[in-house]
């Protein structure tokens, strides 16, 4: 698979706009994150903060991609492109994982809270959070076994002056790539989009029935199921699917590449489920909401009196020039 300028196009927009407003919203989450850690940590704030890190790792690496898609070819050194490549896929698949572990979270508040409270523990949540890391890395190593497999007439001259990243593949890569990414398709998509559908449909039965909850509370929970299961669908469907036809076909389909794009949108619409499960995460945006939209007040007020003044001064200096001439 070649480079176009369709694609290039593709990849610098969805990209771009993934890092500005992902970066951001990651790191005002990762700073309030912590400092609420420090005072008080629950379970959710563990797998928030886990999900942060991976948002940020993610994006970390993003620039590499721009930079390649901007000169439609791969100009970093060949050692970049399988970690690259390694972090791209093994955060998109943390995060799966991740958003499945709090919509399980979520459940057990509200369907077992009495059970659940008693036995509610930070460490229960860190341990989860570090065999997610470990599973998703473990199985996207399968990018360095692929890209340093050498195929039948090729030398590692060769390998190392190809001009795309993680995009071409021989045969013989073919053989080994495929069957783990249909491995990938049922472990670390079809299994945790099966268990947050579970979760939330149950969890927002639930709130339903509830006669006493506070009903601004209800549509936080509601908005947070639908928020995480447009993620699963809009960023992790269209990049899981072509893992099935690519097995079927036995073959990378060429518009495999289009699919990876939505996946990139993860970052920047975790924030989103971040926003709708910590309310501390709430107060502090809409803090920072707040104190932007004064200072955008402000600024308009100080221009608009400006350009008032102006016009005044303007007329009455007509008025003025108007009175000598008679």
């Amino acid at each position: 698979m070649l480079w176009t300028k369709e694609l290039s196009y593709s990849v610098l927009v969805v990209d771009s706009i993934t890092l500005i407003t992902g970066l951001p919203a990651n790191l005002l989450a990762l700073y309030t994150l912590i400092r609420k850690a420090k005072q008080r940590s629950t379970p959710l704030d563990v797998l928030l903060l886990s999900l942060t890190f991976s948002d940020l790792l993610f994006l970390l690496f993003l620039p590499l991609r721009i930079k390649e898609a901007a000169k439609m070819k791969w100009t970093d050194s060949f050692v970049l492109c399988p970690l690259s490549g390694f972090v791209y896929f093994s955060t998109i698949y943390n995060s799966t994982l991740l958003l499945t572990a709090i919509s399980v979270e979520r459940y057990l508040g509200v369907a077992f809270p009495i059970q659940y409270k008693l036995k509610r523990n930070p460490q229960y949540a860190l341990i989860a959070s570090i065999i997610f890391w470990v599973v998703s890395m473990g199985h996207c190593s399968i990018i360095y076994i692929v890209e340093y497999h050498k195929p039948r007439n090729s030398t590692n001259m060769e390998l190392s002056n190809r001009t795309s990243c993680y995009k071409e593949f021989s045969s013989e890569q073919l053989e080994l790539l495929l069957p783990v990414r249909f491995e990938l398709f049922i472990v670390l998509f079809c299994i945790p989009f099966v268990i947050c559908c579970f979760c939330y449909v149950n969890f927002i039965l639930i709130l339903s029935r509830l006669p006493n909850i506070n009903p601004q509370k209800r549509s936080r929970a509601i908005s947070l199921a639908v928020v995480t299961l447009l993620v699963f669908i809009i960023c992790f469907v269209p990049f899981n699917v072509s893992h099935v036809v690519g097995f079927i076909e036995w073959n990378s389909p060429p518009w495999r590449v289009y699919t990876v794009l939505p996946s990139t949108f993860n970052a920047c619409l975790d924030p989103f489920v971040f926003y709708f499960s910590s309310s501390a995460l709430r107060a502090n945006f809409n803090h920072i909401l707040q104190q932007f939209l004064n200072w955008l007040q402000r600024s308009v007020c100080r221009k608009f009196k400006c350009l008032q003044g102006c016009v005044t001064t303007y007329e009455e200096g007509t008025q003025s020039s108007n009175d000598t001439s008679r």
